[in-house]
């Protein structure tokens, strides 16, 4: 019989191999027309995106904490750690789905209102994550771990990888952390889910399309999130 183990190995070398990957063509042509939209917009307006999803997201992480609670199974293998999460991630898809077709069928005000609801889920998610594989989430370089997961599930190319060599490599690196490159955070966050989330503000079509891709993108988070701590609780060497 393989070991649970070895099965884990196999899937992080896949999923590995799909993060060091090359972008699709329409990847690069978004990610060039972004770049240039980011370009025409002045240096206040960015300095004040930056500052506001700063706050929002240390708000959030200092919510998130509280509201927290440990497993009530202390002592889990990495099986039963990897299914429980699984089940937290089915009924936080589902809020997300929700809460994405609510605001989406509201058009454009509600629509703005998406982005802070849907960042507060993630990061929820995110810190039960953190939990129920055993990691302390009231260390400062647990949050900071917490913050490259999300950078890692929501960035392009370059900082993906620059982001999941700092993961591989966390014992080290987070001797050098001492806080988030807030400007490349946002940025790329925004930049990752702007183009699906336009189309939610929408009247009606919003609905369906905001429902949609926060499914996809918890879905895409839990994965990443999983296969991060994955790397720490194995410790798999390095190709």
């Amino acid at each position: 019989m393989v070991a649970y183990e070895d099965i884990v190995s196999q899937e992080l070398a896949q999923w590995r191999k799909k993060m060091y990957a090359k972008p699709s063509l329409f990847n690069q042509l978004s990610k060039k027309a972004q770049t240039k939209i980011n370009n025409w917009i002045p240096e206040k307006i960015h300095s004040i995106i930056t500052d506001s999803i700063k706050n929002m997201v240390k708000a959030t992480l200092v919510g998130s904490h509280m509201t927290t609670r440990k497993p009530e199974v202390q002592e889990l293998n990495l099986y039963q750690q990897d299914q429980l999460v699984k089940e937290k991630l089915s009924t936080y898809r589902k809020t997300a789905s929700a809460e994405g077709a609510g605001t989406g069928a509201g058009g454009i005000l509600l629509g703005f209102a998406d982005f802070p609801l849907l960042l507060s889920i993630k990061l929820k998610f995110l810190f039960e994550a953190a939990t129920i594989y055993g990691f302390n989430t009231k260390e400062y370089e647990e949050r900071l771990f917490i913050l490259h997961i999300f950078q890692l599930a929501f960035s392009n190319e370059k900082t993906r990888k620059q982001t999941l060599r700092i993961i591989e490599n966390w014992e080290q690196e987070k001797q050098h952390l001492l806080d988030m490159d807030w400007r490349a955070f946002q940025q790329e966050y925004r930049d990752y889910i702007d183009l699906v989330k336009l189309f939610q503000l929408v009247p009606g079509f919003g609905a369906i399309v905001g429902a949609y891709a926060n499914y996809n993108l918890l879905d895409q988070l839990g994965e990443t999130a999983m296969n991060a701590y994955r790397l720490r609780i194995l410790n798999i060497p390095k190709n």
